[in-house]
């Protein structure tokens, strides 16, 4: 597995894949791996004849330093678990790497980035779009594998290469959950055991808004319905609760006759957490 540092590395690997014509995957994540990100690896190796992962923590994504600095990392710990998974090769880049201290430029998809989580956290697709921009740009891949528990985040990704006219294909992978529910995620390990299993009301909430939703019932009241559902779990703090158009991220209007996207972020202690849910009532 080749480790790249730098974006002349990580250009020169790509450019000797091509010379074999073979296709290329890419799987960014901002590191400390669980099994999610393993699925999006295995989704790319099905696809795509080589893997690049990227390991990032973007700063420009984050609103609070303090979350930024509480972002957990192993690199050697990922390194091993995507080694073992056949990965080709990993792009690990410094923030002076992929930040020029004179940058100008920012990439963001005006409507999406201000909606939902958004609006909980301005300027954070700002920054997700930009530096996904330039993983696109410098990588080359054919396409790009994102799960789908950041329902709003691959929306966004893909109205960017849309809109950009990226010659990528950004895919969706269905979320990957713990045994008992709770979705995968690397924020996960910051949740005291107390918090880590009152978390479980998550995936409770999306099956009842689930179940819920398939009774025609109208999108406001389902929202109510489920903030109420949450409430009942003490440790969590309601964030959001939003029942919006699968495809549009539309607020649905009368009654929900088509499919939709249950999203939610709850904070347990310090730690926001996000999970979501396509429900097709038909």
């Amino acid at each position: 597995m080749k480790i790249c540092r730098t974006k002349a590395e990580l250009r020169d690997t790509v450019k000797g894949f091509r010379a074999n014509a073979e296709t290329v995957g890419l799987v960014p994540t901002m590191g400390y791996l669980h099994e999610g990100h393993m699925t999006l690896v295995r989704a790319a190796k099905a696809q795509t004849n080589r893997v690049i992962t990227t390991i990032f923590v973007n700063p420009t994504q984050f609103g609070d330093p303090s979350d930024l600095d509480a972002y957990p990392r192993d690199e050697a710990r990922d390194f091993a678990m995507l080694e073992a998974e056949g990965v080709d090769a990993v792009f690990a880049p410094a923030v002076e790497e992929m930040y020029d201290p004179s940058a100008q430029t920012t990439v963001e998809t005006e409507q999406l980035a201000d909606m939902l989580m958004g609006a909980l956290r301005p300027d954070h697709y700002k920054g997700v779009c930009t530096i996904v921009a330039k993983l696109f740009n410098i990588a080359q891949a054919d396409k790009a594998f994102f799960g789908e528990k950041d329902y709003q985040q691959l929306l966004v990704i893909k109205t960017m290469v849309r809109d950009l006219d990226i010659p990528i294909e950004a895919i969706g992978v269905p979320t990957v959950r713990e045994i008992d529910g709770l979705a995968m995620s690397s924020r996960n390990v910051r949740l005291s055991p107390e918090d880590r299993q009152a978390a479980l009301i998550l995936n409770k909430a999306l099956a009842y808004g689930d179940y819920e939703a398939s009774d025609g019932r109208d999108a406001a009241d389902l929202e109510n319905d489920i903030r109420a559902f949450i409430a009942r779990e003490p440790r969590a703090t309601v964030q959001s609760v939003d029942v919006r158009d699968a495809a549009s991220l539309e607020v649905p209007t009368g009654k929900i006759t088509a499919p939709v996207v249950i999203l939610l972020a709850v904070t347990f202690g310090d730690v926001l957490l996000i999970d979501q849910r396509v429900c097709d009532p038909s």
